[in-house]
């Protein structure tokens, strides 16, 4: 049996494209460079040890749609400012990929949501997330009602911007933002974030990832946008009922020390002791 390969995904920029190249002739032969933007996750080679994603957060998420189910750790490398996936730097990225190579790593499983939607009773879209699911209206729409069920028993219908449904992983996302929890990624949960309510009793809610949680559009929504991962976007039609629930697929990230979450988050949060 062959030696696996690395794989390399590298976003649109010329800082991130040129380390990409070093990295692909410091390898040789051990890596494949795959172009997520022009191929599907049919066309990755099945001896891929794990995949070196060069980029950003917004990167490393796509990378984590394009694979689906497929079973391949992820290793962010950030450029630039520090981000919450990425357990490397541009300046230690030959020391982590070696230790790679060396098999001294640990991964981590983060969890990810199943999306669907039905349309007269047509499912239209069927994708996991790894950070959230936004329900938004435009600047212009008035606020959007959505119905939400927990189990199939009816919790409340939040009348606000928007409502968040996302993962412990995505807490430190878009529903930091709007005024939710930091959940760590090992806590089992989803978190329910609505956008500014309109009744300011409406609190961010953490249940357990066990729930499966269904939404209905309520009234006559107008201009109602569902966003995955903040990525990509559809327009909603009224009657559409949104179907959430914890994927059969995680996420598996590579890590290299158990602390190195906790470093990240008070690096990036800015808080005492993160510059140290």
């Amino acid at each position: 049996m062959s030696a696996k390969r690395i794989g390399i995904v590298v976003k649109n920029d010329v800082q991130a494209e040129k380390k990409a190249r070093e990295l692909e002739k410091w390898l040789g032969n051990q890596c494949v460079v795959i172009d997520a933007r022009q191929s599907n996750n049919t066309d990755i080679p099945d001896d891929l040890l794990c995949m070196v994603v060069l980029g950003g957060d917004g990167t490393f998420l796509s990378v984590a749609r394009f694979i689906g189910n497929r079973d391949i750790p992820l290793m962010g490398v950030k450029f630039g400012e520090v981000g919450f996936l990425a357990e490397t730097t541009e300046d230690t990225l030959y020391d982590a990929v070696t230790s790679i190579l060396e098999g001294k790593y640990s991964i981590q499983k983060r969890a990810r949501l199943d999306i669907k939607v039905t349309r007269n009773n047509k499912q239209i879209i069927d994708v996991d997330v790894l950070n959230d699911a936004v329900i938004n209206k435009s600047a212009l729409s008035r606020l959007a009602s959505c119905a939400v069920f927990l189990d199939s028993t009816y919790l409340t219908t939040y009348r606000a911007d928007g409502l968040i449904v996302g993962t412990p992983t995505g807490s430190t996302a878009y529903s930091l933002a709007a005024g939710g929890p930091v959940v760590h990624p090992a806590v089992p949960s989803i978190i329910l974030t609505p956008i500014c309510p309109f009744t300011l009793t409406n609190r961010p809610l953490i249940i357990p990832d066990s729930t499966k949680i269904e939404i209905r559009l309520e009234g006559s929504p107008e201009d109602i946008i569902l966003t995955l991962d903040g990525q990509e976007g559809f327009e909603m039609d009224p009657g559409d009922i949104i179907f959430i629930k914890k994927s059969r697929n995680d996420i598996k990230m590579i890590s290299f020390e158990n602390h190195s979450y906790f470093k990240i988050l008070k690096t990036r949060l800015k808080w005492s002791g993160g510059r140290s």
